[in-house]
């Protein structure tokens, strides 16, 4: 189950803790490190800081934005190290675990593990991506973990969990379009949640941005199936053709 879990880290400043990452994630048995817009990679200190984990380094998949690392997955948990406001469901990271490695046994598609800038982290745009969040306790003096050390405490957590778990099933694996839907298949009906809502100018005064990220959020938390988004575009096809 490990294989497909896939650590997502946002517009990394530094690359010795791309290079750090790389490490916790070998230590764990995690392969899949994606880079969205990391400011310096490749990286000869990168390289050096993952010391036995080059292989990770060498195999990084690079994207332009987080809508595309992520667009393929199934589930898609970002770290926080405050609280949010928006109704996102929060979990510890042994709780995470749990989730996300059923969610790995349920359905054959990625799951996400997303941190943020190590100054300032996730965006809310970033964060209304997510499907829910991960929050690591801390000593509330000094609250703000590396990003590197997060990307190692949530590792162990699922590594653990899976030594743990590793003779039990998590969950039954739903069939077909009964499975959940993909990151990217969610982004395309709020696309066309949008575009139909502009259409019988539902927007009028208020803030087309606010609502649209409300939406996104209520939409990733409630996690749809496949079957479930069809018949949701197949209401919106409907409205445009009475339009």
């Amino acid at each position: 189950m490990l294989e497909n879990i896939r650590i997502v880290m946002v517009n990394t400043s530094h690359p010795g803790n791309i290079g750090a990452a790389a490490r916790a994630m070998k230590n764990m048995s995690l392969q899949q490190l994606y880079l969205v817009d990391p400011l310096e990679f490749p990286s000869a200190e990168a390289a050096s800081r993952a010391t036995h984990a080059v292989d990770i380094i060498n195999n990084a998949v690079v994207c332009p934005s987080l809508s595309s690392a992520i667009a393929d997955c199934s589930l898609v948990i970002g770290t926080s190290a405050r609280e949010r406001n928006l109704n996102w469901v929060i979990e510890k990271p042994h709780q995470m675990a749990l989730t996300a490695l059923a969610q790995c046994q349920a359905v054959d598609a990625p799951v996400a593990i997303v941190f943020g800038r190590e100054r300032t982290g996730l965006t809310n745009q970033e964060l209304a991506l997510c499907h829910r969040l991960v929050h690591i306790p801390t000593n509330p003096d000094c609250s703000s973990l590396n990003v590197a050390a997060a990307v190692q405490v949530i590792a162990y957590e699922l590594f653990n969990t899976v030594q743990e778990y590793q003779t039990e099933s998590f969950s039954t694996k739903p069939d077909g379009d009964d499975q959940a839907a993909l990151a990217g298949q969610i982004q395309t009906l709020h696309q066309h949640l949008q575009q139909v809502m502009s259409e019988v100018e539902f927007f009028g005064s208020n803030n087309p941005e606010n609502v649209m990220r409300r939406l996104q959020i209520f939409l990733n938390r409630a996690q749809p199936s496949r079957r479930e988004l069809n018949i949701l575009h197949g209401i919106l096809t409907a409205m445009q053709r009475k339009l």
